[in-house]
């Protein structure tokens, strides 16, 4: 994988609250990256009403990776589970693993209307993956599998702040699990690893919309947020053994790296 390597997620392009509405306002962001890994929900594969422009979308964004000379590396998340591949990318000797979020928790997106009900259906589809509790692949097949049968039925009607908050408090419950999801999002990185990726120091993640870093039990979590309001964006890079995160700037009206908040060494193994 060519370095600099670069990681954003939730894109979610073509849905009406992306602020991305023109690709090529990337472009600053992707340039000079060797590789780009769009960890997660890059498109929205599972909504009728976006995904036609968000397919074309997707294209644009193909193109102008091939146009940088940057390899465009794309991992399932919960609203584009059809991408191949095992769904994860691992660096440093698998030291650093990135994987879209989902597969943290037991039904993927437990604020979900389509799946505040329906517990009863998902235990089910753990138990037809007995694998799943100790097999990475198989759990985040599993994981693709929920996204499929959970697709998001009723979309957000606007971006502004208010028309969100309302979104996110109806049914209340939803309101609750969003907070609880964001509130133990660390622990349960931690806890993945740990059952999965026992290597790993460091744990990249998307997924929950609320960029951030946090130490638990001797390993970080960074989560590169979203871009969809109100929450912010970041970026991570892994170039020549040093592993940064930053914010992206979108003053300009278009979007780039802006302040890095954090470096850390990672020596890289022998050979």
């Amino acid at each position: 994988m060519k370095e600099p390597v670069r990681v954003i997620s939730d894109l979610h392009l073509g849905h009406r609250v992306s602020r991305v509405k023109r690709v090529g306002t990337l472009r600053p962001l992707l340039a000079g990256a060797g590789t780009v890994v769009f960890n997660g929900d890059t498109w929205q594969e599972l909504a009728p009403g976006f995904a036609e422009r968000s397919a074309a979308m997707v294209g644009d964004l193909k193109s102008i990776c091939a146009e940088l000379g940057c390899e465009a590396v794309f991992l399932a998340g919960n609203h584009d589970p059809g991408w191949p591949g095992k769904g994860w990318v691992t660096l440093a000797g698998g030291k650093i693993l990135i994987t879209h979020g989902d597969a943290l928790l037991f039904d993927g997106a437990p604020w979900k209307r389509e799946l505040l009900t329906q517990q009863g259906r998902v235990r089910g589809m753990w138990a037809a993956h007995p694998r799943a509790d100790r097999d990475a692949g198989e759990r985040l097949r599993l994981a693709r599998e929920i996204a499929r049968n959970f697709p998001t039925r009723r979309h957000s009607r606007g971006r502004a702040i208010w028309q969100r908050a309302c979104d996110a408090i109806f049914p209340p419950q939803r309101a609750l699990k969003i907070l609880e999801a964001w509130i133990t999002q660390a622990s349960a990185g931690a806890g993945f690893c740990d059952r999965y990726f026992p290597e790993t120091e460091i744990l990249v993640i998307g997924h929950f919309h609320f960029a951030g870093c946090w130490r638990v039990g001797g390993r970080r979590v960074i989560n590169t947020g979203a871009f969809v309001s109100p929450g912010p964006a970041h970026w991570v890079d892994w170039e020549d053994g040093w592993l940064s995160r930053g914010t992206v700037d979108e003053s300009a009206g278009d979007f780039r790296r802006g302040k890095v908040l954090d470096r850390w060494r990672l020596p890289q193994p022998a050979g």
